[in-house]
């Protein structure tokens, strides 16, 4: 026995391991090459800019829950990286803004356990623990064929810089290309984003060379507990959310109710003009505590997106073609749910195809939809209804929220930890269970 096991296992060892093709190289897309490369797949990354993102002080800021911090770090290796390149969030506070006054606190809860993280830092913290061959940078997606035997699937995508049109075939395709996802497009082409009826101001201050200055110090004062909480801060029919960033800096959001814009492109990111910055100045200073007014005026290159998610799609996957991330499951920001569904979705995924194989890929994918799709449908529709609470608009079972007129149940229902399966712990990444599974296999 002892020799037919060896020769097995010499076998196994000369299969060729299978191969994903992951479109799009962001939070979902990076995180899905470390899960699938962990559950033994050879894995490639075609990502359409052309190099990896800088540490640029533009950008967005995000908040990580406790389970994704966990897979995170889980992936780079390192146990104190993450830490390292985050700032705690322990504090979830939702305050009401009356004439420019902060008023009051309306919910506080200090056992957030998230961590908040620069776009840009996050990315680079998972990148650089990759193998350097994984990403293929300046390749711009443009189609694909799955075999009559749906075996494989081959993927056609430019070489920006010099033009050539390249085929990478592999065994599975992983659609990470975000909320306006062509691969998405091809198989729900009639499927239609849904604007949420707000746009978002955002920026990042960075206040590294002048952290004693009176914009920063009054930022400390009205807003003591920066660098450890998750600021709301509503109005009358608006909301801004403000949370400090590692290397000193301060990330801010303002929702504002208006028409849908006109996009071009494939971006939901507005380009803006210094009329259109000079005008949103104006009107933060109706709106805001001039502590955090001055903040917006002091941010370089505060940016515009148009807020849009979409209603649960019914399935997520198509015979070997996968959607994770945004693509899956376009969401509006509240919630904090966009990144961490994304590592989850990875890591959910990796589990998947390294409990099957990929002899039995159509299983692996049906599970995977079976896990996620329930969780990311109830999560999209409550960061919707968490929106349009707080920017005061039309609810079909209650009256616009009001923050200088409001309930105990009102209030309630501000609070991020209300997020369905907010804690939920999926079967197959908890260790707990798997433990439990190890003791019944081996009588212990």
């Amino acid at each position: 026995m002892r020799g037919k096991g060896a020769k097995m296992a010499r076998e196994s060892e000369k299969q060729p391991k299978p191969k994903a093709i992951i479109v799009g190289g962001s939070i979902a897309g990076v995180s899905c090459a470390h899960a699938l490369t962990l559950a033994g797949w050879n894995v490639v990354v075609l990502e359409k800019t052309c190099a990896p993102p800088t540490g640029s002080p533009t950008g967005a800021g995000l908040g990580l829950d406790p389970l994704a911090q966990r897979l995170i770090e889980s992936w780079v290796g390192e146990p104190d990286s993450l830490r390292k390149a985050t700032v705690p969030l322990t504090i979830d506070q939702n305050q009401a803004i009356d004439g420019k006054t902060i008023r009051g606190t309306l919910t506080r809860d200090e056992n957030l356990n998230f961590r908040a993280a620069h776009w840009a830092d996050l990315h680079g913290l998972l990148y650089n623990a990759l193998a350097g061959d994984i990403f293929f940078w300046g390749h711009l997606f443009l189609s694909f064929s799955i075999s009559d035997d749906k075996s494989c699937v081959k993927v056609k995508s430019k070489v920006l810089e010099t033009g050539e049109i390249i085929e990478t075939v592999g065994d599975l395709l992983v659609a990470a290309d975000g909320c306006l996802s062509a691969i998405r497009e091809h198989f729900l082409p009639d499927l239609q984003l849904r604007y949420s009826g707000y746009c978002a101001w955002r920026g990042v201050l960075d206040f590294s060379e002048n952290e004693n200055s009176e914009t920063i110090q009054g930022m400390r004062r009205a807003y003591p507990d920066l660098g450890k909480c998750l600021y709301f801060d509503l109005g009358a029919g608006t909301h801004s959310v403000i949370y400090e960033l590692l290397n000193k800096r301060i990330n801010w959001l303002w929702y504002v109710n208006q028409p849908q814009p006109e996009l071009k492109g494939k971006s939901v990111t507005m380009k803006v003009s210094s009329d259109m910055i000079e005008k949103m100045h104006q009107e933060a200073e109706m709106a805001w505590a001039p502590e955090l007014v001055r903040v917006m005026k002091e941010t370089k290159e505060p940016f515009l997106n148009a807020i849009y998610d979409c209603d649960p799609l019914e399935q997520i996957f198509w015979d070997n073609v996968v959607l994770i991330g945004d693509a899956a499951h376009p969401t509006t920001p509240h919630g904090l749910r966009s990144t961490n569904m994304s590592v989850l979705d990875a890591a959910v995924l990796g589990k998947c195809l390294e409990k099957w194989g990929v002899e039995k890929l159509h299983s692996a994918l049906e599970e995977f939809q079976s896990t996620r799709l329930p969780v990311t449908s109830k999560q999209v529709l409550h960061a919707r209804r968490l929106g349009r609470l707080k920017q005061g608009l039309i609810l079909p079972d209650r009256e616009p929220f009001d923050p200088k007129a409001v309930s105990p149940e009102d209030c309630e229902e501000l609070m991020q930890k209300n997020m369905p399966f907010f804690a939920d712990i999926p079967l197959l990444l908890d260790s707990r269970n798997h433990t439990q599974h190890d003791h019944e296999e081996t009588g212990a």
